[in-house]
């Protein structure tokens, strides 16, 4: 059973080391063979009953597409990011254990006449046997989907483990076959978080303080500021479900973003005249309405309808039936809002290149995922980015100037760390995220655009992540415009960023779902 590759390494040791090497091959083989032996002789109608259905179940991989597609509809976030990873993790490792390992370490199959025939596997593999491509598979995807989701790490693991050893029992493979597929497995999805980190969330900080409020049965005292051509009309399409379920509901349409008109008066005007304002629509209308409820002191409820619902994510009023949920219980919370020039965000600001950044990310991230939006994003951006010269003052008080080609501050501090953040672990932390980036040269901008690649651009040199709850810079080469929550502003060329903390009064599930 000695393969060629390994001949060919012992013709590079040393007469003595090549011995030892032998030996060592000739005890492993043995062991393999005697526990192979020991499976084949075992008679169990147990082994017998279910060792074929469990190696079929998991033949292409169906097994774990079919879990992958339970975790995708259970609507949690960190299970559908576990699906996604854990069936990536399963192709790139059945593309190296099949047509890279097999090809590289011809071993044969095992002989099959010891095993009981009721137990042989369906369909007598007929390619070489080191490793095993179900074992690789299974735990690839185990380690992948548990990656995102510890919790999944047991039972996975566990149902990937019996996978394997039911590639033993029907006579598929030797046990080290099986234990080699397990270690490539667990590498390749763990090369995968290299490239695609996984969001880290602090479950200390998780859940706001969420206290009782006003219970509402149909909506009496609501007022929904909506436009309805936001998220490509998923806010208009909301319209229904949401008249059924708060039927005194007051419902103010606004005309579609962008199209010129502001609609400030009209929000302002809304929340003067209800208890509850509540908002459906982009991340501009959501500010807006933010703003409203903060000056009149009303609680401010988000329906889920803009492109994206950052704000509505991260107060866990997704989807849907959720936030419909919650509004109805009328549970409150505090959460902090960032403060840009007198202006408040809810979300992000930006100074420079970084909202042309943002919004080529988003428009791809959905078609060829966040890692790659992010990248091609960098290209366009940071080829023709007017660097941003910005002067702060250190401790002594003198002047310290820099110049940065991606700026962005964070309501809240995001995960994961770089410019593809995700999720706020939690709004009430009086922190503001501040994440610079500065690329002047061509070699620096090809570096941080390989580094956005693998998800290792928080380690570049380059990038800078600070949190506090107030910053103050001079703009000298400005005026540049700053965007607040996507939305293009007015021309600055002094910056004066703080959190304003606890400022808004929100509705949200009496416990958010972890993400």
């Amino acid at each position: 059973m000695a393969r060629a590759s390994a001949k060919r390494s012992v013709s590079t040791l040393s007469p003595e080391d090549a011995r030892r090497w032998r030996g060592v091959r000739r005890q492993v083989n043995a062991l393999d063979t005697a526990i192979y032996d020991a499976v084949a002789n075992t008679k169990s109608p147990l082994l017998d009953a279910t060792m074929p259905v469990l190696t079929r179940a998991a033949d292409k991989s169906k097994l774990w597409i079919v879990i992958a597609g339970i975790l995708a509809l259970t609507g949690r976030p960190r299970a559908q990011r576990g699906a996604v990873r854990g069936l990536i993790s399963i192709a790139i490792t059945s593309l190296v254990a099949n047509q890279v390992s097999k090809r590289i370490h011809r071993r044969p199959r095992p002989p099959i006449t010891q095993v009981p025939v009721q137990r042989l596997a369906h369909r007598i593999p007929t390619s070489t046997s080191f490793p095993s491509g179900h074992s690789a598979s299974a735990m690839a995807f185990a380690a992948g989907a548990s990656a995102e989701w510890p919790v999944l790490s047991v039972p996975l693991r566990v149902l990937a483990s019996l996978v394997g050893f039911s590639r033993v029992a029907t006579g598929a493979h030797y046990p080290s076959d099986v234990l080699a597929g397990f270690a490539l497995g667990e590498t390749i999805a763990w090369l995968t978080t290299k490239v695609v980190p996984v969001e880290h969330v602090d479950a200390t900080l998780d859940d706001l303080t969420v206290r009782a409020g006003k219970p509402t049965a149909d909506g009496e005292g609501i007022t929904l500021v909506i436009n309805p051509q936001s998220g490509s009309g998923r806010a208009g399409k909301i319209l229904p479900e949401v008249r059924k379920a708060f039927p005194k509901m007051r419902i103010v349409e606004l005309g579609g973003e962008g199209s010129g008109r502001d609609y400030g008066e009209t929000i302002d005007e809304a929340a003067t005249t209800c208890d509850v304002l509540a908002v459906a629509g982009g991340d501009g209308t959501v500010q807006r309405a933010a703003s409203a409820a903060m000056s009149q002191g009303i609680p401010l409820a988000v329906f889920p309808a803009g492109t994206f619902n950052h704000f509505a994510k991260d107060l866990g009023m997704y989807p849907l039936k959720t936030a419909i949920e919650a509004i109805h219980a009328g549970t409150v919370a505090k959460v902090d809002l960032g403060e840009v020039n007198g202006k408040i965000f809810v979300n992000t600001a930006s100074v420079g290149a970084y909202t042309d950044f943002v919004a080529i990310r988003e428009k791809y991230e959905h078609r060829i995922g966040k890692p790659l939006a992010a990248v091609y994003a960098a290209m366009k951006t940071l080829g023709r980015a007017k660097a941003v010269h910005v002067r702060v003052k250190d401790l002594d008080g003198q002047p310290v100037d820099a110049r940065f080609s991606l700026m962005f501050i964070g309501n809240g501090r995001y995960e994961p760390r770089g410019f593809a953040p995700v999720h706020r672990a939690t709004l009430d932390d009086s922190r503001l995220d501040l994440r610079v980036l500065g690329v002047t040269r061509l070699a620096s901008r090809a570096r941080v655009i390989l580094d956005m690649f693998t998800g290792r651009v928080a380690r570049n040199k380059r990038y800078q992540q600070f949190s506090d709850a107030e910053y103050e810079m001079e703009l000298p080469d400005g005026p540049y415009r700053i965007a607040r929550d996507g939305e293009l502003g007015e021309e600055i060329d002094h910056l004066s960023a703080k959190v304003l903390p606890r400022a808004l009064t929100v509705i949200t599930p009496a416990r958010r779902k972890k993400r």
